[in-house]
């Protein structure tokens, strides 16, 4: 049964916006065999790498979900961030769990409805985990009456807000218009302005979110990518990106600087399928900048250029090719297995 949905007035809160101070930043330990082909080592490997990068300078918040998960876990990493048992269907906090915000009453945890990326892939407990991400927190929880998954929005935390159709739009989540969904993001979102992108990568599970290909980077500017040679499969998407982002002016009328990266291009994964890769899957955390890779060419131009927008921060390029996966299993990386909690 769905808890009574609390609404809140445009503008009655602010979201910071990801390069801002943060409390924790929370992720979750691959516990499901089967959602991961019998492999859990490879996904744990790029998690590990992943909460030692960010440990120095972050508090590290693990969601463990089994005996045998917490003590790999603990095994992997020690001490470096405190783990927390907690039930969840999969990795993927970012969708999950909640976004958290200000309000003039103290912070909030803003919970959406999660419905397996449009019906794909229904897990046990992804409909709670924000729940119980905000009760761990001590942050009290508003809840709206919609699907939305935090890695199908990125915002400037000025109210601009960076979305696809693809997503939003898409019959398998809300069956809604535009105007409809846009109402939805002011009310529940603080948004001024939306940016809407057509579609993401190709093979995406999500369908086409919005962390996968342009990111914020800092007050009105956005990084995106270009195509990495003549056999990227993205090159149109990409390119109509950069086209439809440049000369866009953000919520306060400002025009927004576009830095585009080359893509990681063609990566293939352990099935053959071309996998949805992107260097803009990146997480912003207190002191550094991870940034997924897949030794492919292009790796070190991107992150020299990702290096350029973050010079306050030390910018690591680690392994996600065990995130990506294959089939079924994975198809993300760093950004969408974290979830933020700002110093609010």
């Amino acid at each position: 049964m769905r808890p009574t949905t609390k609404k809140l007035t445009a503008n009655a809160f602010d979201l910071a916006p990801e390069w801002a101070p943060q409390r924790a930043i929370w992720t979750a330990w691959p516990a499901d065999a089967a959602a991961w082909n019998s492999d859990l080592e490879a996904p744990r490997g790029n998690i590990a790498a992943l909460i030692r990068a960010l440990a120095p300078s972050n508090h590290v918040r693990l969601l463990v979900g089994s005996e045998e998960s917490e003590s790999s876990a603990r095994a992997a990493i020690g001490d470096v961030a405190e783990i927390l048992p907690a039930t969840y269907g999969d990795i993927w906090l970012r969708d999950t769990g909640p976004i958290f915000a200000r309000t003039g009453h103290g912070p909030v945890a803003l919970r959406f409805w999660t419905n397996g990326w449009g019906g794909k892939f229904v897990l046990p407990d992804d409909d709670t985990v924000g729940d119980d991400i905000a009760r761990l927190a001590g942050v009290r929880i508003l809840h709206h009456d919609f699907v939305l998954e935090g890695g199908a929005i990125d915002h400037d935390g000025a109210g601009t807000i960076l979305t696809t159709r693809e997503t939003l739009l898409n019959t398998n989540r809300n069956a809604w218009s535009q105007t409809e969904a846009e109402g939805a993001l002011r009310t529940a979102l603080g948004a001024k302005k939306i940016i809407w992108l057509d579609e993401g990568l190709r093979g995406d599970h999500t369908d086409g979110h919005v962390d996968n290909i342009a990111r914020f980077a800092g007050p009105a500017r956005i990084v995106c990518q270009t195509p990495s040679g003549p056999d990227d499969p993205n090159a149109d998407v990409l390119s109509a990106i950069a086209g439809r982002l440049e000369g866009e002016t953000d919520a306060r009328g400002q025009t927004i600087a576009l830095t585009r990266i080359p893509s990681p291009g063609c990566v293939i994964n352990a099935h053959g399928d071309i996998a949805p890769a992107s260097y803009m899957n990146f997480v912003i955390a207190n002191g550094v900048v991870v940034v997924p890779v897949y030794g492919t060419p292009t790796q070190s131009a991107a992150l020299d250029s990702l290096q350029a927008l973050f010079p306050d921060r030390k910018l690591m390029g680690l392994d996600a090719t065990g995130l990506l996966g294959a089939g079924k299993a994975g198809g993300g990386a760093f950004h969408c297995i974290t979830r933020e909690e700002a110093l609010l």
